[in-house]
């Protein structure tokens, strides 16, 4: 009565929900790394120890400070991570940097935004643009970003990287391409001799301001731009580009979201990450191919959100436990009532959960996204073993080469299977959700155990739950992310079902 054949196990394993569908923690066991749990453990020491030396020191002053003049810019901590190395630490070895995997960035933005957001933000946004470079898998243009980035590192000027994709009348609507055609976009890049010329305006750009450069979305045809997508990289400085002006936020105030003008900016074809003639050469239609590159960008950043609302969660927690080991009602200490024991372990709960969702997002992209082939164990190790002399000398030249972005492209955007682009997206979508929602439902209940004194600025709750606010926004809305979960989890397989149908 055990014994299974292997064609039934696959048939029963097929059904939905598929086994593949989740278990990504089981299936990635065996494949990661052993060293990956070495880095997690720096990664979480490093952050622990930038927090407390650095940010927790700067937290509410910069929020005062931004609160009286909306127009500052935060250099000096942009300074000082680069500083610490945290602008290169997660870019691979191969390209200079410090080489540590990717999914240790998540626990990174945990642990420093549990004390302040926006300066997380002021880390974590930088690899949004270089995500979004990795995308395009255009490995020359990667690799000439990249090293100008640690060059900042060296001598000193930071040379952050900001993804501008933000539209006036074009926001949730340009993370899906089946809401793209139906948005109102304006950004459009018209081909001439040697480049393109760009014309429209980004908004609600984080670290705009601060960058040296913008991974910047555009299109060809306005009426149908989900298949005439086109990718450039603008440098700032460059004519025809120029910045408008900061958002007024509610929370993240110490992140600036930025206004980006583009006014016949010539951008010359060796910055065109990717476009209609490069997303010739791939199996997939265009419009199936924007939407591929669209789901690798959000399928990493979108567990980077989760992270921080996660991150937010935990901080209102410590704060929330901390007024209630020092507080007396009734002669005894808060921490000792059930119905604030009961309330505190809630909050725990809510931020473990959420932490697991946004870990077996990242195991969905090692095993099948965008950490897949960097996180191959040949490939690790290949590359944590390698002196920077061998990469440099040996390595750096095949980078140039346009044979190493079609074996790339290949690799990661061919050999994508529709099924896997739908699982790590929607797991995505669901970290995201579960990471947002739990940062803004421990702060409602850590305000519920402080009473008045949580609406005190420097008891930070009130902060955290302002800069809370803003996780489920961006990234795509929550509503948005519940659709994609739906359209990639839930409803995949069922023929019936329309997603995004407009009633």
């Amino acid at each position: 009565m055990n014994n299974i054949s292997r064609a039934e196990q696959k048939r029963l394993l097929n059904r939905a929900p598929q086994f593949d569908d989740g278990f990504y923690s089981l299936r990635s066991a065996p494949r990661l790394p052993r060293t990956m749990v070495k880095e997690a453990r720096t990664v979480v020491a490093l952050a622990r120890k930038f927090t407390e030396t650095v940010i927790r020191p700067y937290t509410l002053e910069l929020d005062r400070t931004l609160q009286q003049d909306p127009g500052f810019l935060p250099w000096e901590f942009v300074k000082k991570a680069n500083e610490w190395g945290l602008y290169s630490m997660w870019i691979p070895k191969l390209f200079g940097g410090k080489g540590y995997s990717i999914p240790t960035l998540s626990l990174f933005l945990e642990e420093t935004s549990r004390e302040c957001l926006a300066m997380s933000n002021l880390i974590g946004v930088h690899y949004l643009g270089i995500g979004t470079l990795f995308s395009t898998w255009n490995i020359r243009l990667i690799n000439e970003i990249l090293t100008d980035v640690v060059a900042g590192e060296n001598n000193g000027e930071p040379a952050l990287v900001s993804l501008a994709h933000t539209e006036p009348g074009a926001g949730t609507d340009l993370e899906e391409t089946e809401l793209m055609d139906k948005a109102t976009v304006t950004c459009l890049a018209e081909k001439v001799p040697g480049g393109y010329k760009l014309n429209g305006t980004k908004v609600f750009i984080s670290n705009g301001h601060l960058s040296k450069w913008h991974m910047t979305t555009s299109f060809q045809d306005p009426d149908h731009p989900s298949s005439r997508a086109v990718i450039l990289v603008v440098k700032t400085g460059s004519e025809g580009f120029s910045f408008g002006r900061k958002e007024h936020k509610m929370g993240q105030k110490g992140c600036p979201a930025s206004e980006l003008i583009f006014k016949d900016c010539f951008v010359p074809d060796c910055y065109v990450g990717t476009d209609f003639s490069q997303f010739k050469s791939l199996k997939r239609e265009m419009t199936p191919s924007v939407s591929q590159l669209i789901d690798y960008i959000v399928a990493t950043s979108r567990a980077g959100v989760a992270a921080w609302g996660v991150g937010a969660a935990r901080g209102a927690l410590e704060d929330a436990m901390a007024f209630a080991r020092e507080t007396e009602v009734d002669g005894k200490l808060l921490v000792n009532h059930e119905w604030v024991q009961i309330r505190l372990a809630e909050m725990h709960k809510n931020v473990s959960l959420a932490r697991l969702s946004y870990l077996e997002t990242n195991y969905a992209n090692g095993l099948e996204g965008m950490f897949k082939i960097i996180q191959s164990k040949p490939v690790y190790y290949m590359l944590k073993m390698t002196p920077h002399w061998v990469v440099d000398r040996f390595m750096a030249p095949l980078l140039s080469g346009k044979q190493m972005t079609r074996t790339f492209r290949y690799l990661q955007m061919d050999r994508q299977t529709d099924a896997q682009i739908a699982r790590t997206t929607g797991w995505a979508s669901l970290a995201k959700v579960s990471g947002t929602d739990a940062g803004i439902r421990n702060c409602h209940l850590a305000l519920e155990i402080m009473g008045q004194a949580g609406l005190r600025h420097d008891r930070r709750t009130e902060k955290i739950l302002r800069d809370a606010k803003l996780l489920q926004i961006y990234e795509g809305t929550n509503q948005l992310n519940r659709l994609n979960i739906f359209k990639s989890l839930v409803g995949r397989n069922i023929p019936e079902i329309e997603i995004f149908a407009h009633e």
